[in-house]
């Protein structure tokens, strides 16, 4: 599907992009749920993708809380630049490996919730109009819900299935 470019169209992808998650995980024999997958990189199983998931819904949701209140938020995350996410991707992986597989998906399911909560409250203007919110930048609101949503799960979808194949 192409990217969002209004209200109802988020809403749809990022639910439709969720709901393929979870399928995707309901259909996979529970040794794949658990176990590590065979490919290099940070997120070593579902467990760790899900916790990124989430942990990237809160990073959002206190963009979203301080930027609304008409300040400036630490983004990506207080210490971290867009080009030291690597850094802050490793940091979260590295704090939650004591995280089970059924809390990330308990947690996941909640901050998503969260998320579209915010969606749902706001116009198409609100949501696609660049610069709208000075703590927006240059780009959306919108923008960052489809790369924190949509955009992420599809990302999701494609490790996960390429490491269960």
């Amino acid at each position: 599907m192409p990217k969002p470019k209004n209200k109802e169209e988020l809403i749809q992808l990022s639910q439709h992009n969720f709901n393929q998650l979870f399928g995707l995980m309901k259909d996979l024999p529970k040794e794949k749920l658990e176990s590590n997958f065979m490919t290099k990189g940070l997120n070593k199983n579902i467990r760790d993708v899900l916790v990124h998931l989430h942990e990237w819904h809160l990073l959002l949701l206190s963009w979203y809380k301080v930027g609304m209140k008409g300040s400036k938020p630490d983004m990506p995350a207080k210490g971290y630049t867009w080009q030291t996410l690597p850094m802050l991707n490793k940091k979260i992986w590295q704090d939650s490996q004591s995280v089970s597989f059924s809390k990330a998906k308990k947690d996941l399911k909640s901050s998503f919730k969260k998320v579209q909560k915010i969606i749902s409250t706001h116009t198409d203007e609100e949501l696609f109009t660049k610069k709208k919110y000075s703590w927006t930048g240059s780009t959306s609101l919108g923008a960052y819900l489809i790369l924190n949503t949509s955009s992420h799960y599809g990302w999701a979808i494609k490790l996960i299935k390429n490491a269960t194949k």
